[in-house]
């Protein structure tokens, strides 16, 4: 009968529920907390890039003509605001599109930051997915294009690279078509 005792108590001992209850418990939190700062990166990240695709085109949009010099500075600023993220998955591209009388929207313009950019239109492209009512006819607008391949440095949520676009029109200001000139 004495033995039968330790092992009556040991079933009626409760001093070790708590490290039980955390033990089951810590796992499922540490992934609900490592999930949530995966999920908050990759919202920051797509944060910033709406930024970069907005002020890229601001920049060249508040300019009368454009160049090489000035889109190597302006794709030079879209990286700075893109930090602390890694600036090598981000792309971007700037494009002038004018319509005709008839409303015909061509790309009188267009730079990437990088070569592969593939929704980069191509300099006398004809554009069909221009929004209703940005670009009246015989009118122009600068298309800033923005990408960047998110991968999460814990990878426990977010397993694979997720791809963030971005795109915004704006309207020249000083000018009716923004120019572009090798000179600048």
């Amino acid at each position: 009968m004495s033995r039968r005792r330790p092992l009556s108590g040991f079933w009626r001992d409760k001093r070790g529920v708590s490290a039980v209850e955390f033990a089951l418990i810590a796992p499922v939190m540490i992934i609900m907390y490592c999930g949530l700062a995966e999920v908050t990166q990759a919202m920051m990240a797509q944060r910033r890039l709406s930024n970069i695709a907005s002020q890229i085109g601001d920049l060249v949009a508040q300019s009368s003509q454009t160049g090489p010099n000035k889109m190597t500075d302006v794709f030079t600023i879209g990286s700075i605001i893109m930090a602390p993220f890694p600036t090598a998955p981000l792309k971007m591209c700037v494009a002038s599109v004018t319509s005709d009388s008839t409303g015909r929207d061509t790309v009188a313009w267009s730079r990437a930051s990088a070569s592969g950019m593939t929704n980069c239109p191509a300099q006398g492209a004809v554009l069909t997915n221009v929004p209703v009512g940005v670009l009246p006819a015989s009118q122009s607008v600068i298309l800033a294009r923005a990408s960047y391949a998110y991968a999460s440095p814990i990878k426990l949520v977010l397993p694979t690279t997720i791809t963030f676009q971005r795109t915004f029109y704006l309207r020249p200001r000083k000018v009716d078509a923004v120019i572009w000139s090798t000179l600048n």
